[in-house]
């Protein structure tokens, strides 16, 4: 993997753990010589792992609608800096130049794209790994649902399973790294499971 993109929360959250956890995935990027991609601000989680990346000698690579760099939360300091018209575009452009998708704790936008990756892996729109850090348990009740969600066979077992979720950040990466994309087909029907 070369570059990865990353979904995270515009602002800190309560805990340290979270901004923690960013700084560790930059340092397991950095490592590995994998580029970030993410929104593209200068604020909150986004910020974190941004800078993290840069001061460790990456790459930093974001993609901000003009409508959000406009209300000044762009960051300057990029490796590069793509502006684009809107958020579609955004995530367009994001998951095009991406290798794979990881998301740390973050709200709605995060959720929203992480879960939009993971339904375009599942549709076999694309064959690229998606990982969660479940930092300081962020992430429970969201996969246990996921767990939920298999069982009332609305998601085939496959398809749950291709969500890498680990509460390291370097986990995440190494199983990224070894990710086989499923070949069953979205549909559930006849008891298929």
């Amino acid at each position: 993997m070369n570059s990865i993109c990353v979904y995270c929360g515009s602002s800190f959250g309560n805990q340290p753990a979270f901004a923690k956890a960013a700084r560790q995935l930059a340092n397991a990027m950095n490592e590995r010589s994998i580029s970030l991609v993410y929104g593209g601000a200068s604020v909150g989680i986004m910020g974190e792992i941004a800078n993290a990346v840069l001061a460790g000698g990456g790459a930093a690579i974001g993609v901000i609608p003009q409508a959000l760099a406009d209300k000044e939360v762009s960051h300057t300091g990029l490796t590069e800096l793509h502006v684009v018209s809107s958020m579609h575009e955004r995530k367009a452009l994001m998951a095009e130049i991406s290798d794979g998708f990881v998301a740390l704790p973050g709200g709605f936008g995060t959720l929203e794209e992480l879960f939009e990756m993971l339904t375009w892996s599942q549709l076999g729109f694309h064959q690229k790994p998606v990982g969660l850090v479940n930092v300081a348990n962020y992430y429970d009740g969201l996969l246990t649902f996921l767990d939920h969600t298999a069982k009332a066979q609305f998601v085939k077992s496959a398809h749950r399973n291709l969500l890498i979720s680990d509460h390291s950040p370097e986990a995440v990466l190494d199983r990224m790294q070894k990710f086989q994309p499923s070949n069953a087909t979205k549909w559930i029907g006849d008891g298929e499971t």
